[in-house]
């Protein structure tokens, strides 16, 4: 049986906001939606991953997500996969949970990914809706219930329609809703009116995977978030997830306000993973700002403009680009890494 905070306030096991953070949130507030970093070749730079995961914990947060889009699931192999999840446990040590995100659309290949998961030490997994194939409500509802029936471990829905084609409807969620292991969405749908009715008629936990709506998705009871701009800095996070959970609005928004440019110039320009890449070799954070194709490295124009929006930010705590070296011939192009990802 589950013990969950009560529908109309998630932050608080008592109903209403306090101090005390979840109890029964077994993912954590401020997580982090981790970039795999690489080599200048395209392989995992596993020395580098070991050290950005140190980074982003000390920084605040207190959940990682390995292998979700940002980690560049869809070319990494299902061994990089389990390595990353033994790889953050370790380096962890207790201080964050490891959630594992990407799966597959084929379902079959889902369920095995999950269990050697799993096996590997994950805390939870995030279960993406099929991508590419646009299946029927029907054929989310299936797809999610029997990778949930695979693993004893806590799970969050990933709704993004923007890359998958399809939204998990409101009825569908309710429906997954009744499933003793799906206890969360992360929500990156947008559909504030959806998320209300949802934390209204259920008790799963919601979290933000859009960067720009953190502090929106909270004030309307939110669990947390799963965000690509804390790859940068987690730190305002923590202030922005502990200032609403004691309901001191005025300093969650003075932090929103100053993560605006950082987060624009992570999540506007280019895509995710490859903007955090480049700032975060810019800043002497990662070895190489490579990614793997299709995706390629910003051009000319594209830097310029992530460029300007990080003049732009001022006084967030982790963020300190005086010493910001971008190197946007390192950046340039994409790699073909050795092995393929593949669906076996």
């Amino acid at each position: 049986m589950r013990h969950l905070p009560t529908p109309h306030d998630p932050r608080s096991p008592t109903g209403t906001l306090g101090t005390m953070t979840h109890s029964a949130n077994p993912f954590g507030q401020v997580l982090v939606a981790l970039v795999t970093p690489m080599t200048a070749d395209g392989e995992v730079d596993w020395p580098a991953v070991e050290k950005h995961i140190d980074d982003v914990i000390t920084g605040g947060a207190d959940g990682i997500v390995v292998t979700g889009t940002t980690g560049e699931t869809s070319t990494l192999t299902d061994a990089e996969k389990l390595k990353l999840v033994e790889v953050g446990k370790s380096v962890s040590s207790g201080r964050a949970k490891i959630i594992t995100g990407g799966g597959s659309n084929e379902t079959a290949h889902a369920i095995e990914l999950y269990k050697a998961s799993e096996k590997a030490g994950a805390d939870g997994i995030m279960i993406v809706t099929p991508y590419y194939n646009k299946p029927t409500q029907a054929g989310i509802l299936t797809h999610f219930r029997l990778v949930a029936d695979a693993t004893d471990l806590p799970v969050i829905l990933y709704d993004i329609p923007g890359r998958t084609g399809v939204p998990i409807t409101y009825e569908t969620i309710l429906r997954l809703a009744k499933h003793p292991n799906i206890l969360a969405v992360k929500d990156a749908k947008g559909d504030f009116s959806e998320v209300s009715r949802v934390l209204n008629q259920t008790d799963l936990l919601y979290f933000s995977g859009d960067d720009a709506n953190v502090l929106p998705h909270l004030s309307i009871g939110a669990a947390g978030l799963i965000g690509v701009t804390a790859n940068i800095t987690s730190a305002p996070y923590r202030v922005i997830v502990d200032a609403v959970n004691r309901g001191d609005l005025k300093t969650a928004t003075a932090a929103h306000q100053k993560l605006e440019p950082l987060v624009r110039a992570v999540m506007t320009h280019v895509p995710g993973t490859v903007s955090a890449k480049y700032i975060l070799h810019g800043l002497g954070r990662i070895s190489s700002p490579r990614v793997r194709l299709p995706l390629v490295g910003p051009e000319e124009w594209e830097a310029a403009l992530i460029e300007d929006e990080l003049a732009l930010v001022k006084d967030v705590d982790g963020a300190d680009f005086s010493n910001f070296r971008p190197d946007r011939n390192a950046a340039a192009g994409g790699a073909l890494p050795k092995v393929h990802g593949t669906t076996r």
